[in-house]
């Protein structure tokens, strides 16, 4: 793909969290907290000095969300899309989960119950090759639930 068309704000958040994440930046980090803690005694623990980290380190972890947000919202969507494709070029998968994070929550709980059913049916299997669809378990959970017990005639 062309870099070219990166925005400075993502070229700029792409850096500084990769950076963030570094062995180099732990140490940068540690050293200042090393060296406030230090400073301590000199400033006889004032409430400026204790000021000073409060401020600092609440400034860089606000930014830092902003950036950390960005950074995963675009790992996330690439994630996303590469699932899609291996759905796409899976002839036996359903093409139905191509962008189900589109579905409210309701909607995802709904198609686990259907997972989980169809997980059920699985280990009820002895063959541990043969494959069950979504479908193939919705039909089988609506049976059972539409079933008279010999209780209810």
């Amino acid at each position: 793909m062309d870099k070219k068309n990166e925005s400075f704000f993502e070229k700029a958040a792409t850096a500084i969290t990769c950076w963030t994440g570094s062995l180099t930046a732990f140490i940068l980090a540690f050293s200042v907290i090393a060296v406030w803690a230090i400073t301590g005694p000199i400033f006889n623990y004032s409430n400026t000095w204790q000021l000073v980290i409060n401020t600092g380190t609440t400034i860089v972890t606000f930014l830092m969300v902003f950036l950390i947000q960005k950074s995963q919202n675009k790992d996330s969507k690439a994630i996303q899309l590469k699932l899609n494709e291996l759905i796409a070029a899976s002839r036996h998968a359903s093409n139905r989960m191509v962008d189900i994070e589109d579905l409210t929550e309701k909607e995802l709980d709904v198609l686990h119950q259907y997972y989980q059913t169809l997980s059920d049916k699985a280990e009820e299997d002895d063959d541990i090759h043969r494959s069950h669809s979504i479908d193939k378990a919705k039909r089988s959970a609506d049976k059972k639930s539409h079933q008279i017990l010999p209780e209810d005639e």
